[in-house]
């Protein structure tokens, strides 16, 4: 088969042969493109750019190789000069070809979508220039010129392109719940049936009540994450505010030192004890406490008793070597209790 006009044939190394980033992720049965291939030869070389990379026959390439060529004729084609041009002529020769899956047709279509309105922009910008000053009057631009295409609605246009027929609304969806299934904010239960439903799509399952289903599902989890985190800060609010307005539990005294030795308290600690306990024994009923109490509990507070009246007297003494004075005894009213 001679090349078309705008091709060069030649042969080329299949090693050679670089495939870039393809829309086209499941090539079907190469098994039977081989046996074909081998049967009857390769009936329609694959295209390659100047610089080897692959434009169109991704599953004949795929073929070849399974089979062992070395070498392979390939029609170069010269005329793409951008990214646009190629994805143009992938899409070509996937309508000749097996067809795209919806999510292969989708991830075309996206691109192809944003590659388009970038075209359109750069056709917007050469309409600006007078005819004294349009682009390329001053030498080679930087950028690859406008393409001819028609202007429109890049939605429309990029839909029209992708073989199979499916509407941009239906391609869009397909790319909502793409961008579901990726979204690592998304619950991981919800991504999975995600990527289930998508591969349901691949297999023809409708995409709309789809869409609808998995939509209405991932609003009523941000809703809930939006409601939780509105909990969350509440209740960080309320504990901020209480910590303001709670007192604080004064911090237990230590009783000993490191040593062993009994830990000596500041008078003010004197001073609050024994105002807390002044007439304590007025508020208990001596028949009641003896009833109820354990004998070491009993012991416990004649211990106290008995060392607070020793201290007493320690305190008496030395308090007249202080100041000359003679306190009354408190002995007494000690042992009474």
């Amino acid at each position: 088969m001679s090349a078309p006009s705008g091709f060069i044939e030649l042969e080329r190394t299949v090693a050679s042969i670089r495939v870039g980033r393809r829309h086209r992720t499941e090539l079907g049965d190469i098994d039977e493109l081989a046996a074909s291939i081998e049967r009857d030869g390769l009936l329609q070389p694959i295209t390659i750019t100047p610089d080897g990379v692959l434009v169109c026959g991704a599953r004949r390439l795929a073929a070849i190789t399974r089979l062992g060529w070395k070498k392979v004729n390939v029609w170069v084609r010269s005329g793409i000069s951008d990214r646009l041009g190629h994805l143009l002529a992938e899409q070509d020769d996937n309508a000749l070809h097996k067809p795209l899956t919806q999510t292969e047709a989708a991830a075309l279509y996206r691109e192809l979508k944003t590659l388009m309105a970038e075209d359109a922009e750069r056709r917007q910008a050469a309409t600006m220039f007078s005819s004294d000053h349009q682009p390329g009057a001053d030498g080679g631009g930087k950028f690859p010129p406008p393409s001819p295409g028609p202007r429109g609605k890049t939605r429309e246009q990029a839909a029209a392109m992708i073989p199979g027929g499916a509407s941009y609304k239906t391609l869009d969806k397909i790319g909502y719940l793409e961008h579901i299934a990726a979204d690592p904010a998304q619950p991981t239960e919800l991504r999975a049936h995600v990527t289930a439903e998508l591969a349901r799509i691949d297999a023809g399952a409708p995409v709309h009540p789809i869409y609808e289903s998995i939509r209405a599902t991932a609003t009523t989890a941000q809703d809930q994450r939006e409601t939780d985190l509105h909990q969350i800060a509440s209740d960080a609010l309320s504990r901020a505010k209480n910590s303001k307005t709670k007192k604080r539990t004064p911090r237990p005294i230590p009783s000993s030192d490191g040593g062993g030795e009994p830990m000596q308290y500041p008078v003010r600690a004197f001073v609050l004890t024994w105002g807390e306990l002044a007439d304590w024994w007025t508020h208990y009923d001596v028949d009641q406490l003896a009833a109820e109490l354990s004998d070491e509990q009993i012991e416990s507070f004649l211990s106290t008793v008995a060392g607070t009246g020793r201290f007493a007297d320690e305190l008496r003494a030395a308090h007249d070597r202080q100041t000359g004075s003679d306190l009354a005894p408190v002995r007494g009213h000690l042992r009474a209790l």
